[in-house]
């Protein structure tokens, strides 16, 4: 063989192996720069006093994916957390959040939709996700009671009195002796029942004013008699 000829064929040789590692690379490459269900994880945590469910994309290719989370019961979705939400993952990693008032051992479900690539990713992070068994803490740091909106029971018409007043109020008898004048005779200054009579006895306005008058006619009435009594009398002698 030739000299020509075997440059030839070493150059034929080289240029084969160099395609077939250009080849290797490139489906390396394809490969690498795939979206896969593995680069994304979920975690659920509390943001002070609220839950929230966070999802990981680690996808080095940045290929732009749907989240979607759902509440799991018994296998089927009982709702969805919140809408969809578009990410464009990194080799370091970028967090979406979903608000959530997670129950301690609830299951929720992560879907992952890419929005590219020849074979687009649609699936489920696997396994599903499963909360704490402890809730998030109430926040105690802001004071709990809060200014009573609702009215009194006192009529808005009305005004109840203080305490003071309402204990200092005076007793009827207490005024009935305050508001007497000074000086004033007594109830025990008043005139009694026996002096009241005589006092009519002496006006001849007494209780005994019909007796008097009763008998006074009675003797009228006697005088008479005796008198028409004495003159038949006194005619009967002169016949």
């Amino acid at each position: 063989m030739s000299l020509s000829r075997r440059i030839a064929a070493r150059s034929v040789r080289m240029l084969g192996v160099t395609a077939a590692s250009a080849a290797l690379a490139f489906s390396a490459s394809g490969t690498a720069l795939a979206c896969e269900i593995g680069d994304f994880s979920a975690t659920a945590a509390c943001d002070g006093a609220k839950g929230v469910i966070t999802v990981t994309d680690k996808d080095p290719s940045h290929t732009a994916a749907e989240i979607s989370v759902f509440l799991e019961n018994n296998g089927a979705d009982l709702r969805q957390v919140g809408e969809a939400v578009t990410v464009k993952g990194s080799k370091k990693g970028v967090t979406v959040s979903f608000a959530e008032e997670w129950e301690p051992g609830a299951i929720y479900r992560v879907h992952v939709r890419a929005l590219e690539g020849k074979k687009p990713l649609n699936a489920d992070i696997s396994p599903n996700l499963t909360t704490p068994a402890k809730a998030c803490a109430a926040d105690t740091s802001k004071p709990t009671g809060t200014p009573s909106s609702t009215p009194s029971s006192t009529p808005s018409g009305t005004t109840a009195p203080p305490a003071e007043t309402a204990t200092a109020l005076p007793s009827p008898s207490d005024s009935a002796s305050d508001n007497a004048a000074p000086g004033a005779p007594s109830a025990s200054n008043a005139p009694s029942a026996a002096v009241q009579e005589s006092n009519l006895a002496e006006t001849g306005a007494s209780s005994n004013t019909g007796l008097i008058v009763g008998v006074a006619a009675a003797l009228v009435v006697v005088g008479g008699g005796a008198v028409f009594f004495g003159m038949r009398r006194r005619g009967a002698s002169h016949r």
